[in-house]
C-alpha cells in the first residue's frame, strides 16, 4: 500500500515547488518529507535582511570539506535544515538563466531546456523577483556601481532580467534583482511563496518534518520509496506509488543515492554499501563558484541602509568574442566579510569595505563521496578549486582582483577608501597574487553539478535531460546537482526554473497514473 503518488525527498528550495505544483492537481497524493522544521514561525527566515543569522544558525549542516590542494581548506558549507532549504537563508539574488549557458548544456547533449522554454519556467514563478527600490539602495553601493561603470566602460543596469542587452553582451553594473518584499522584507524563499498558504489546505499534499531520508527503497529496478528516520530515531517506510522525487541539494542528494547503492561502484565498496547500480558520475562533477576577497580602510562609516547587503555588482567578460555571459561575476558589499584574511594572518583596521570577485565559469571539478554505510556521518567534500589543467580558473580570480582594482581607483568609490589593506597593493605579479588569493577566497554557496543530466553516452551523466536517473525507474532527482555546468550568474533563478521545468516533466510522463500502475507508465 502506497502512502502517495509521489515522493518529494527534501523541502528546499527545489523540493517545495516540485510538491506545490504536483498536487496542484486533486488527483494525485504527495508528500514533502523534510528533516528539519517549517519556516513559518522562524522570524530569521523569513526576514531577508537576517540571512547572516541563519548561515550559522541551528539549522545549518555546517559541512567542511577536506583538505584542498590548491585553494582555501576552510570554508564552511551552509546547507539549511528547514522548510524552504538554501532560499531561506542566501540573498535571493534572482537571475534569468542565460542563454549562454543554456547552450552550454545543449552543447553537453541535453535536450529540452533551450532558452525558449525556460524563460517559460522562470516567468511562472512564485517568488516576487524585484528591481531594488529607491529606499533600499545603499548610497556607497550606489558610487562604487559608478565607479565600475566608469572604470571597467560597462553599461548600467536596473532591470537584468528584462533587458535584452544583457542577455546579449552578458555585461553590466548595476543593483541586481532581488526576491523579496521591499515593504515588509519578506524574503522568495520559494516555501513561502509556494507552500504556506497551501499546507492543510489540499487534503492532497502531506508535508512531514522531522524525516530524514537514509535510503532509497529500490525493488526490481524500481524506487518505490524511501526509508527514513524521524527526530526520536524510528525508522519509517514511506512508499510511492509512481515517483521518488530526490530534492535533498547538491551534496546530499548525492550522497543518499550513494547510500541506496547507486553510485560509483569503487566508492561504494570502500564504504560497504552494495552496488545496485554503477553510476560513477554520483557526487561527480562538483563546482562552485571561488569568490576572491579585496579589502580597504574606509575613510568614513559605511551606511546600514540595504536589501540584503550584497545588492549590486558587475559582470564582466574577459574576452568580447566569448560567449555571452560574465567570466567575472563581482558583489559589492554594504559589509565586509573578511574572515578569511583575518585566518591567513592579516590586521585589518576598524572601519573597512571590500569587493568580492567570484569565477563565474569554472572549469575546476571536485566531488562529494560517502565514506561509510551510515547515514549520519556527512560525505567527505573535494571541491577541487583551481586545478583546471589550463589555470584559467586561477587566471580569473587574478583577473577579478585587477578589476576591482580599477575600481576602487576611481572616483567616486575612490572617495570613500583609503590604502588597500589585503591582500596588499605590493603584490602585484601573478607569482605574488595567486598564493594569497587561493589561501582566501570565499564559496559562494552554489555547489552544483554532482548529479547532472546529459546524453546517454556520456558516462557521468547521472540523469537523462529529464531528470530521471538512468539505471532505475520511478526515481528523478530536481536540484542544483542536476545542473551539467553551473550557472555563470547566481544560481538559484535557474533551481526555480528548474523546478518548475521538472514538474511539467513529472506531469507529462505521469499523465496515465490514475489508470495504471506505475510499473508500466514508464
Amino acid at each position: 500500500m502506497s502512502d502517495c503518488e509521489f515522493l518529494v525527498v527534501g523541502g528546499g528550495t527545489a523540493g517545495c515547488i516540485v510538491a506545490a505544483r504536483l498536487s496542484e492537481n486533486p488527483d494525485v497524493r504527495v508528500t514533502l518529507i523534510e528533516p528539519g522544521p517549517s519556516d513559518a514561525g522562524e522570524p530569521r527566515a523569513l526576514d531577508i535582511r537576517r540571512w547572516p543569522e541563519m548561515v550559522e544558525s541551528e539549522y545549518d549542516l555546517d559541512y567542511r570539506s577536506i583538505t584542498q590542494q590548491r585553494g582555501n581548506s576552510n570554508i564552511r558549507q551552509a546547507r539549511m535544515r528547514i522548510l524552504g532549504g538554501c532560499s531561506t537563508a542566501n540573498t535571493m539574488i534572482s537571475w534569468r538563466p542565460l542563454a549562454a549557458d543554456l547552450q552550454e548544456w545543449a552543447a553537453l547533449g541535453v535536450e529540452g531546456w533551450d532558452s525558449d522554454t525556460v524563460d517559460a519556467c522562470f516567468d511562472r514563478l512564485a517568488t516576487p523577483i524585484v528591481p531594488i527600490p529607491e529606499q533600499d539602495q545603499n548610497r556607497y553601493v550606489a558610487d562604487v556601481v559608478a565607479s565600475a561603470v566608469t572604470a571597467l566602460d560597462l553599461p548600467r543596469r536596473s532591470n537584468w532580467n528584462s533587458d535584452p542587452d544583457f542577455a546579449r553582451t552578458g555585461v553590466g553594473s548595476g543593483f541586481f534583482e532581488i526576491g523579496y518584499t521591499p515593504q515588509t522584507h519578506l524574503r522568495s524563499s520559494t516555501s513561502v511563496h509556494y507552500l504556506h498558504d497551501i499546507i492543510g489546505v489540499r487534503d492532497n499534499l502531506r508535508v512531514r518534518h522531522g524525516m530524514r531520508a537514509v535510503r532509497i527503497l529500490l525493488e526490481d529496478g524500481v524506487a518505490v520509496g524511501v526509508l527514513a528516520v524521524d527526530d526520536d530515531g524510528a525508522e519509517h517506510e514511506i512508499r510511492a506509488s509512481c515517483e521518488v522525487v530526490v530534492c535533498c541539494g547538491a551534496i546530499d542528494s548525492p550522497k543518499l543515492l550513494q547510500l541506496s547503492g547507486i553510485g560509483p561502484q569503487a566508492v561504494l565498496a570502500a564504504a560497504g554499501v552494495t552496488t545496485v547500480v554503477d553510476s560513477p558520475g554520483v557526487g561527480e562533477n562538483l563546482m562552485d563558484h571561488a569568490e576572491g576577497l579585496i579589502v580597504w580602510e574606509a575613510r568614513r562609516d559605511i551606511p546600514g541602509t540595504c536589501a540584503t547587503g550584497w545588492d549590486a555588482g558587475a559582470a564582466v567578460r574577459l574576452r568580447s568574442d566569448g560567449p555571452a555571459r560574465p567570466d567575472i561575476l563581482m558583489h559589492f558589499p554594504v559589509e565586509a566579510v573578511a574572515d578569511h584574511a583575518v585566518t591567513y594572518g592579516v590586521e585589518l583596521p576598524d572601519r573597512i569595505v571590500a569587493l568580492a570577485p567570484n569565477v563565474a565559469k569554472p572549469l575546476s571539478r571536485g566531488r562529494v563521496w560517502i565514506t561509510t554505510a551510515d547515514p549520519d556521518v556527512p560525505p567527505d567534500i573535494d571541491y577541487g578549486y583551481f586545478t583546471d589543467a589550463g589555470g584559467a580558473d586561477e587566471a580569473a580570480l587574478i583577473a577579478g582582483i585587477r578589476l576591482a582594482r580599477r575600481i576602487a581607483a576611481t572616483a567616486p568609490m575612490s572617495d570613500w577608501i583609503g590604502a588597500e589593506v589585503f591582500p596588499g597593493a605590493d603584490l602585484t605579479t601573478d607569482e605574488e597574487l595567486s598564493p594569497v588569493l587561493r589561501a582566501t577566497h570565499q564559496t559562494v554557496y552554489h555547489v552544483s553539478g554532482t548529479c547532472r543530466m546529459g546524453a546517454s553516452e556520456e558516462p557521468l551523466a547521472v540523469c537523462d535531460s529529464r531528470l530521471r536517473v538512468r539505471g532505475v525507474r520511478g526515481l528523478r532527482v530536481v536540484d542544483a546537482s542536476v545542473l551539467p555546468t553551473i550557472p555563470s550568474v547566481n544560481p538559484v533563478g535557474t533551481i526555480m526554473a528548474v523546478a518548475e521545468r521538472a514538474s511539467d516533466l513529472i506531469a507529462e510522463d505521469n499523465r496515465t497514473t490514475a489508470a495504471v500502475s506505475s510499473h508500466s507508465v514508464r
